[in-house]
Formats: C-alpha cells, structure tokens, sequence
C-alpha cells in the first residue's frame, strides 16, 4: 500500500512540474508569444471585370459598334 501511496506522489509532483513550467512559459513576467505575421498572399489572376484594360476596350468596341463620338 505505501508503495502505491509513493507512485501517486511522484506522480502528482511530476504533473506539478510540468504544469508549472507550462505556466511560467507564459507568466506575467513575460509577454505572451504572438504569431509572425504572415505575408500577404499575392492575389490570383483578374477575372474580366477586375482588368481595366479589358473593360477600357470593350467600352471602345461598344463605342464603335453604336457610333457613339468618344469621351472628351
């Protein structure tokens, strides 16, 4: 029985231990760690929409097609 009563103890103070040291990674003392920030992702292909270059000719198209004067 007593050597029972012996493991649990050394249990308890190994898990102490470990709790202890997880605690005072992040104590008061110290700021808590932080993630580096990520860079930003570099964005994907433009859609149609997204490309002035696409729109600025399909409105010249649009133009010639009506006979509409260009802007200016």
């Amino acid at each position: 029985m007593i050597r029972f009563v012996v493991w649990l103890l050394l249990l308890a103070a190994l898990l102490y231990a470990v709790f202890w040291a997880i605690d005072r990674r992040n104590g008061p003392g110290r700021p808590p760690r932080t993630r580096q920030p990520r860079a930003p992702r570099p964005r994907g292909p433009l859609g149609p929409d997204d490309d002035e270059a696409f729109l600025r000719d399909l409105e010249r198209r649009r133009r010639r097609e009506h006979g509409d004067p260009p802007p200016g």
